[in-house]
């Protein structure tokens, strides 16, 4: 039989994830002889072999690849025959600008569990991993990932440990954070008035100091957490106070799925999401009270099983079945990292600081994610996915979207991917604004792209904007010097951005019905949008329609005190008359108060106009007396949506022209109210009132133009009801319907948009 000789070039998730060694047991399987070699651009494998025999081994490779891998592209082309001898592991090599993609954080695989009871020097060892689980992107430092270029680089191997590390056959074959308690990471717990080390010690210490109601600052993969016993009342209120999150939901880490389904129904695509390699938190319905002081107001609890050797151990330790470990940082700062850090910021807060002695390089909070009819819908993207990209089917490389003002993330481009950034949060302080920048200039240096376009939002005041225009400028100076050519900049308006967001990672490129529903958004009338329908594609959009304009008293202070929107919505259905309403919400504020309002709204004082459909589920969810005054962002939608009756299918009146007016559903909540209505019922029959009139507004627009396709963005439809049921009746009328999944479809996927439409305008030379 002929043998041939092929080299294989494969691309992405196939370093850091065990793909070479998994390799190499294939082609011994298959008795083939080669090589395969890590490069920056991705694996290459080089076999001889007969036709039959490569089919067969390129078959096996997809089918069988480690399961944090992801391969997005196989080449295979002829080569030269040298009859080789065997097969060989290759050592990495740096190969031009191009990059292959870097794993995630992978959680402690159940090998290792076992190992870490079985092995002598890794018994109940907290850092032990291997090639198919362990930290991976917080501690790159560059690329090609060797242990050279992580933070593990100042802890040498010792003698065992460089056994397995350089013996093919061994699962922790250069698994580049591999360690045990000889060499390896190690903790120490920090109280007032001791350091204690040794791991049977400290978690003897830490039950006890979570017995005793203690709040312990805790070092994770990607930062800190702050943890404490979700059973005691006392501790998660002194948490509450200690870091200025009086009503905002706690995550929970529960001890295993059984503990779990005792508090919270768990569906299949549930389970699967809670016990992947990524263990992001999955936002679950409650039917059991762990602790009223946890998630007030919520019907849902963000739930996370053990992903760290340290989280296995502790809850062999512990008592309670969970505890609470929400991000080390105080309300609107990035999640803390550094030790040192930690021991000052969290001085007054933590009880007890537990660390460890490796740095993590790119800090990451947790993802966030809930499942709706089955799919997984993204609400922060983090740890677990970042930074595997979005694949896309335009040119992305050399793009830098700048992502928006709140809950930002950037993307850089690279060859079709959008190399999207972990979860920044709002940059609206000088910590974030600078671990931002920090990350977007990292992004750059790692994933070596030099930007030709920068994009952002059109908002003139974003920092994000303001970023861009900065960049542009000093690329501009740095022209001569690099040789470089000029960085174009584009702005891009935020609705266009959020509908581009779904339609890239669907891979749609056609005029499509996009219907965004959010909070806020800079339009081209400089009014505030939100409530928008447009015919678009990937180049530009026109305003088909929108929810009616309403004033917004007080600006951005609106969106934090609800009871202003629901003043504003009552003067808009009653006029001056609204005042003599016998409501709750007006009983609770003194007549001064709602006249300044009133008067603000008259006179258009600071009162700007928004169609915004996050400040219309404001008003409602203050006229119901859920939340007149928001701690935390959507505070009061979340809490509307938490007490719908979804066994109630009427809805309200609602008017639709040139816009959808929404004043004969407020007179008919107004009237429900009075008449003593059950909140719950008021809610759903609200719920249902926007369902129906985004259902009629597309079926309009339909008969108008053609356009079959609906895609479904914004921050609004992280509302689960609201998502379904209007997904529901789109798919009843025949329309095809798209939406966010790999991608947040609040402002956490602005940036995929911004760089799908750069992208398309660039391809359009419109740039």
């Amino acid at each position: 039989m002929a043998v041939n000789a092929y080299k294989i070039h494969i691309k992405g998730l196939v370093q850091g994830v065990g793909f070479r060694p998994f390799v190499y047991r294939l082609a011994q399987q298959n008795n083939l002889n080669g090589w395969v070699i890590n490069r920056n651009d991705g694996v290459i494998i080089k076999i001889e072999a007969g036709e039959q025999k490569l089919k067969h081994f390129l078959a096996q490779l997809t089918q069988e690849a480690p399961i944090a891998s992801s391969i997005q592209h196989v080449n295979v082309q002829k080569s030269n025959v040298e009859v080789l001898k065997d097969f060989r592991i290759v050592k990495s090599k740096n190969h031009s600008r191009a990059i292959t993609d870097i794993s995630p954080d992978i959680a402690v695989c159940n090998d290792c569990l076992t190992d870490m009871k079985q092995q002598e020097h890794r018994y109940d060892y907290p850092f032990i991993n291997c090639t198919n689980c362990g930290p991976r992107f917080s501690i790159i430092k560059a690329l090609p990932y060797d242990r050279a270029k992580t933070t593990m680089d100042e802890f040498q191997m010792c003698g065992e440990c460089a056994k397995e590390y350089s013996d093919v056959e061994d699962r922790r074959f250069h698994a580049q954070p591999v360690a045990c308690n000889h060499c390896g990471p190690y903790y120490e717990l920090h109280t007032s008035n001791e350091k204690i080390t040794g791991i049977e010690k400290i978690l003897d210490r830490v039950k006890y100091l979570l017995n005793q109601g203690k709040i312990i600052a805790v070092k994770g993969i990607g930062g800190f957490h702050l943890m404490c016993d979700s059973f005691n009342d006392e501790a998660i209120q002194l948490l509450r106070k200690r870091k200025i999150r009086s009503q905002k939901p706690f995550a929970v880490m529960f001890r295993n799925i059984q503990s779990l389904k005792e508090f919270a129904e768990v569906s299949d695509a549930e389970k699967d999401t809670l016990t992947s390699w990524r263990r992001p938190i999955v936002l679950l319905k409650q039917y059991k009270k762990l602790n009223a002081f946890l998630n007030p107001g919520m019907d849902r609890i963000g739930a996370m099983l053990p992903y760290m050797p340290f989280h296995y151990l502790l809850f062999e330790r512990l008592e309670t079945i969970a505890v609470v470990l929400t991000s080390g940082n105080y309300s609107d700062t990035p999640i803390v990292a550094d030790n040192s850090e930690a021991f000052n910021h969290f001085k007054s807060l933590a009880d007890a600081f537990l660390i460890y002695n490796r740095d993590i390089y790119n800090k990451l909070d947790d993802s966030v994610l809930k499942v709706v009819d089955n799919h997984v819908q993204m609400i922060r993207r983090s740890r677990g996915y970042v930074p595997s990209p979005v694949f896309t089917a335009l040119k992305t490389e050399g793009i830098l979207a700048t992502g928006a003002e709140l809950k930002n993330c950037f993307a850089v481009g690279k060859d079709n991917r959008a190399i999207m950034s972990q979860h920044i949060g709002d940059l609206k302080n000088y910590e974030t604004y600078s671990f931002y920048s920090e990350m977007v200039n990292r992004f750059l240096e790692l994933f070596r792209v030099k930007p030709q376009i920068v994009v952002s939002d059109m908002h003139p005041e974003y920092l994000s904007t303001r970023f861009a225009a900065e960049y542009q400028k000093n690329s501009s100076q740095r022209q001569n010097i690099e040789k470089q050519g000029p960085v174009n900049w584009i702005k891009v308006q935020h609705h266009h951005a959020h509908i581009a967001s779904a339609m890239a990672e669907n891979e749609l490129d056609e005029s499509v019905i996009g219907v965004s529903l959010d909070g806020t958004g800079y339009g081209d009338d400089q009014n505030i949008w939100g409530g928008e329908f447009l015919i678009c594609d990937l180049n530009g959009y026109s305003r088909y329609a929108h929810f009616s304009y309403v004033p917004m008293p007080g600006g951005d202070k609106a969106a934090f005190e609800p009871w202003r929107m629901a003043v504003s919505y009552l003067y808009d259905a009653y006029g001056k008359d609204f005042m003599k309403l016998p409501l709750e919400i007006l009983q609770n504020k003194n007549k001064e108060e709602l006249t300044m309002i009133e008067s603000m709204i008259q006179k258009r004082i600071n009162s700007p106009l928004t169609s915004s459909a996050g400040r219309l589920f404001d008003a409602v969810a203050a006229l119901l007396n859920i939340c007149d005054v928001a701690s935390y962002d959507a505070e009061a939608p979340m809490k509307l949506e938490a007490i719908v009756a979804s066994a109630c299918s009427d809805s309200y009146e609602f008017e639709m022209n040139e816009c959808i007016s929404f004043r004969k559903a407020i007179k008919g909540i107004v009237d429900d109210l009075l008449a003593g209505r059950a909140t719950s019922e008021i809610a759903a029959k609200f719920h249902n009132t926007v369902v129906e009139s985004v259902t009629q507004m597309v079926k309009r627009i339909y008969k108008e133009k053609n356009l079959h396709k609906v895609v479904l963005s914004g921050g609004t439809f992280q509302n689960s009801y609201l998502l379904a049921n209007i997904i529901n009746k789109l798919q009843e009328a025949s329309f095809e319907v798209y939406t966010n999944q790999k991608v947040p479809c609040n402002d956490g996927g602005i940036a995929l948009g911004q760089m799908a439409i750069a992208a398309k305008r660039r391809a359009l030379q419109c740039v």
